[in-house]
Formats: structure tokens, sequence, C-alpha cells
């Protein structure tokens, strides 16, 4: 999917810092240990989502017979995998806010005239999305459920639609992106035999899967119950292409696909993003920016043949050993910071030395360097742009696992910009809280100035005095 950036260089850096921090291995193992259990409401809390649907009441309202799709669907969800593939913005990789996306579309078989129920995953408003939590509910076309979600935009978008791209969440079908993303060429390959028209409507620098455009549209107007027709694919903030896909005549290749007329018909299908941009984890292994190993596992399974998933029975991976002896430049030697009793400390002074220099740094004093490292790393530390990468994707458990490492699990952090950092994600999870509980609205409203009332001015006052 597009991000768009300031540098077309830097879309490699932005998604290699998506894929360290905005789903952790830890989520992952977890996730998928608990899909694997059958516990499929587990591996969306593991995920961090929120269950926004009720599949008894939608069994009285919609029946048993959809109410079993759905429970069929949730039970195979990768929560972590869609997590993985949502949309994204730039400059921090963030989730996009306030998205509805649809990830399955499910008929009311036999009833006349209702409409089609959706499965879908919301973000919430830049403003409450702390956490980075997705929600799953389900929407109705006729849209009577519009007034239960105070979600600003509940009805699906029709450009970040994943219901025809079920191998971006469903477990059954990851094996269908090696083909959907066009891994199974080569690059030299991937070029298609297109009209000269076509390539030189797509601008230089932007990575299109243009190879895979005649079989995405043709799968998306089927969708739709057409076999041929136009399908507009946005480009841009301003560039918009309208193309026209013949029909299917010779088989099992795709159907020509042609630039058509401008439409200003508002009916015009609009090719999802997922089916218009190159998948950014192939263009990482390809261009070696990245290795299998960091990919999603399902994902790196399925573009790379050779790699095996890893055993969801095995115990989840430990990070780097914490809390090893760190060496400071102290008075010409060579003295050790480590953790002693769960706290950051100095190994190589006494304690009354430590106590004269604590309170020589009270009096406005100079104190030991080993005492400034230590200070420092409660204030400032070198990990402090980590810490607040995985706060902003909502990794607060390996935030404070950093944190834990370096100053150890009973510190008191002291007054500074790390202690600043778990302040604000604190309060911003309570206003994630207030947004989910329908108590807060979008931002501080602005109140308007009282106005002066203006001076009633008579031609004959109440109190006047007759002459």
């Amino acid at each position: 999917m597009l991000t768009q950036t300031a540098n077309g260089d830097s879309r490699f850096s932005f998604w290699l810092r998506v894929r360290e921090f905005a789903v952790p291995p830890s989520m992952i193992e977890t996730a998928t240990a608990r899909r694997y259990a059958g516990d499929w409401a587990g591996a969306c809390a593991a995920a961090g989502f929120d269950i926004d649907l009720n599949l008894r009441s939608t069994a009285r309202t919609h029946g048993q017979e959809l109410a079993a799709r759905v429970r069929a669907d949730l039970r195979h969800l990768a929560p972590d995998l869609l997590r993985w593939h949502m949309p994204r913005i730039a400059p921090n990789g963030l989730l996009r806010p306030g998205l509805t996306t649809s990830l399955a579309r499910y008929d009311l078989a036999g009833r006349d005239g209702a409409s089609p129920v959706h499965l879908v995953a919301r973000t919430p408003p830049a403003w409450a999305d702390a956490g980075q939590r997705i929600s799953l509910a389900l929407w109705d076309e006729s849209g009577s459920e519009a007034g239960a979600s105070p979600h600003p935009h509940s009805r699906p978008h029709q450009r970040f639609r994943l219901d025809l791209h079920r191998h971006l969440w469903d477990a059954r079908r990851t094996g269908e992106l090696r083909t959907r993303s066009g891994a199974d060429r080569l690059p030299a390959e991937s070029r298609p035999v297109l009209g000269a028209e076509l390539l030189e409507a797509v601008p230089q620098g932007h990575r299109c899967a243009v190879d895979r455009w005649a079989a995405e549209a043709g799968i998306l107007l089927h969708a739709e119950g057409r076999s041929s027709g136009t399908v507009t694919v946005r480009l841009g903030a301003r560039h918009r292409l309208v193309l026209d896909l013949g029909m299917n005549e010779n088989g099992g290749a795709p159907p020509p696909l042609r630039i058509a007329a401008t439409s200003t018909e508002g009916g015009v299908s609009v090719l999802p993003d997922a089916a218009t941009w190159v998948l950014p984890d192939l263009e990482l292994l390809r261009t070696g920016a990245i290795e299998a190993d960091r990919l999603h596992p399902l994902v790196a399974s399925a573009l790379v043949p050779e790699y095996s998933l890893p055993d969801p029975s095995r115990p989840p991976r430990t990070s780097d050993r914490a809390g090893e002896p760190r060496l400071v430049e102290c008075r010409g030697a060579q003295h050790r910071i480590a953790l002693v009793n769960g706290v950051l400390a100095p190994l190589d002074h006494d304690p009354a030395e430590i106590r004269r220099e604590e309170l020589l740094a009270a009096l406005t004093g100079t104190p030991l360097p080993c005492l400034r490292a230590i200070d420092e790393a409660h204030r400032h530390p070198d990990c402090l742009t980590g810490v607040r990468e995985r706060l902003d994707h909502g990794d607060t458990a390996g935030a404070l696992a950093v944190v834990e490492g370096l100053l150890g699990p009973d510190a008191l952090l002291r007054a500074g910009a790390l202690r600043d950092e778990l302040e604000t994600a604190a309060l911003r999870r309570i206003t994630y809280g207030l947004y989910r509980a329908g108590l807060f609205g979008p931002g501080p409203r602005r109140i308007p100035p009282k106005r002066r009332r203006p001076v009633a001015r008579r031609s004959h006052p109440r109190h006047a005095i007759s002459r």
C-alpha cells in the first residue's frame, strides 16, 4: 500500500521501522498460540483488538446461519496478521486513524431485500489512538447499527477493503499471498505485456503492482456480479486512472486492460490499495533490506518457500539478557554499574562514599561519574527512542521491559524525558477508554467568547423624563 514520504528512498527505512515495532514478536507468538488453542477472543486480546460484537445477539437478529459463518471466520482470524497488513500513515507508521475496513461480506440467503452484513475492523480517530487498538464489529449496509458506534466513520472504506483479500488476515488463505503479491514471478518477469499508453500513465517512482491489475480488477468486478467494466485506480491524492477491463475470451489468461475515457459516474469501482501497490515485504526481501525471519511467520512462509513455520508449542523467544554490568569512565578507572536488588547501582563504590556523593549532589555539587551515568539513564537514556516507538505502536509491555532491563523493576523514575513519555502514554490510554465508553468528544472544544449584547437605543426610553 502507498505511503507518502518526503523522500522516495525513505520508503524502505519507513517499513523497516514499522516491521520492527508495529507488531512485536511476543504479540505474534502469544496470538498464534491462542489461535491454535481455539481461543479466538484470547488471540484478539493478545493482538490489541477490542471485540464489539456479540454472536448471540447476531443469531437473534440475523439468524443462526450468519452467526455460524461469522464464528467460523473469527476462529480462523489471525489478528496479528491483520495488524501486520493494516493501512499505515507516514511519518511514524501508525495505523491510519478513523478507518473502517471490511473483512468479510455476508449475504443473508433467503431474505429478499435484506442488506448484507460486514465483519469490519475499525481504528479509533487520531485524538484517541492510544495503544493503536483495533476493534472488530458487524456493520449492516442498511445503516441500522450506525448510531450504536461512537466511531466517526462507521461505513467501510471502499479503498481499504480486505474482503477480497482474505489472505491478508485469514489463516486458511495465507498461501494465496505468494500469487496475489506477484512473488511467484521473478522481478524481470513481473512486467506484463501492456500497452505503451498504460505504462506511460503510471508515474515513475510509484511502486505499482501493474502486472496484477488485470487479475485484481477481474476479482473486484466478479464480486459485483460483472465480467467486464471500468475500474478506478488511485495513484495519489490527485492522480486517478480509469481502466477498462475487457471480456475474458482466451481462458485462463487475464483479459485485456486499457485506459478508458475518464468517467464522472460515482458508481465506478475502486481498486483497493491492497491490489494497487507492490507488497512492502516483497520489496524489502528483493532489495535485501530485511531477512525472512524478521517478517511475520505466515508472510515469510508464503513469500519464501524454503522458510519453515516455527513450532507454536515451543516457549516464546527471550530477549537479550538485561541488567548486565556496564562500564563507566570514573576518575581515571573503568567502573561498573548494574542492577542490584532491582535497581541500577554502582558496583565499585562503597555505600558510605555513595551517601556522601548523593549529599554533595543535593547541595548542587558535582557527583561521581557513576552517579551521573545512573541519573542520565533515569532521565534521558540511550534507549529512549526505542521506548517512544514501542509506546507509539501500543507495545506497552515491550517498552516497560526495556525500561526494567535498564533501570530495574524496583526503580523509581526521576523527572525527565523518560518519565514524561510514560506518563503521556498513560494519559492517552485514559482518553481511549473515555472514547470507548462514549464519554469523550473529538478533542477539547473551543468555547466562543461571549458577545456583548447590543445596547438597545429606544426613541423613548422607559425611564425618560417627559418634557
